[in-house]
């Protein structure tokens, strides 16, 4: 897959980024949070991340980045590995497919690194948001497509890991441990607290 970078993907539509353009001494307009700035006039954008995946330390089963703003969510899930855990096979795989139609991808681990940076070119500073630090680990690994190679994210990334007291995907999430409902829950708690 050949990626254009500069924002020509034409996934842009329903979303409306943020965009710093505080006083001229660089701070972020009043009522922003410290968080929310970067280079003025560039666009921020938070996606807040969700993974399933087969186990502690188990391989990656699925992905979901759902934006701040906006309803153009990105889910893939991934071949399943041979031998499911079994706790795996009764609370997650059930729910894979549980995704509103146009989402349900099933992809290689390079289809879906590449259609991650489709997905998130034309953001020039977008900020990755995760609860649990085994979904940015799975989401970062994901990126890596080859020895010495990566997805094409040259634009760069902000990886966030939150503290979610008093959150839980199980008691928040639509379809508890689907990466998508579980991550659009996650961004409604983020917003809302």
């Amino acid at each position: 897959m050949v990626l254009k970078q500069g924002g020509e993907s034409g996934r842009m539509t329903g979303r409306a980024p943020l965009r710093n353009g505080g006083p001229s001494d660089g701070s972020p307009p009043m009522g922003w949070p410290a968080a929310a700035q970067g280079a003025i006039g560039t666009p921020i954008m938070r996606y807040f991340l969700d993974t399933e995946f087969n186990g502690f330390g188990g391989a990656l089963i699925s992905v979901a980045l759902v934006p701040e703003h906006g309803d153009d969510d990105f889910y893939a899930s991934l071949p399943l590995p041979d031998v499911i855990e079994p706790w795996v096979e009764r609370h997650v795989i059930p729910y894979l497919r549980h995704v509103p139609p146009g989402l349900d991808h099933e992809l290689s681990r390079i289809e879906a690194a590449d259609h991650i940076a489709a997905y998130l070119d034309g953001d020039s500073d977008p900020v990755i948001i995760a609860d649990w630090p085994e979904d940015l680990a799975h989401f970062c690994a994901l990126l890596t497509t080859g020895p010495g190679q990566m997805a094409a994210v040259d634009y760069g990334l902000r990886l966030e890991l939150i503290n979610a007291a008093g959150f839980s995907a199980a008691a928040n999430s639509r379809v508890p441990h689907n990466a998508l409902h579980d991550a659009r829950a996650l961004r409604d708690f983020y917003v809302n607290n």
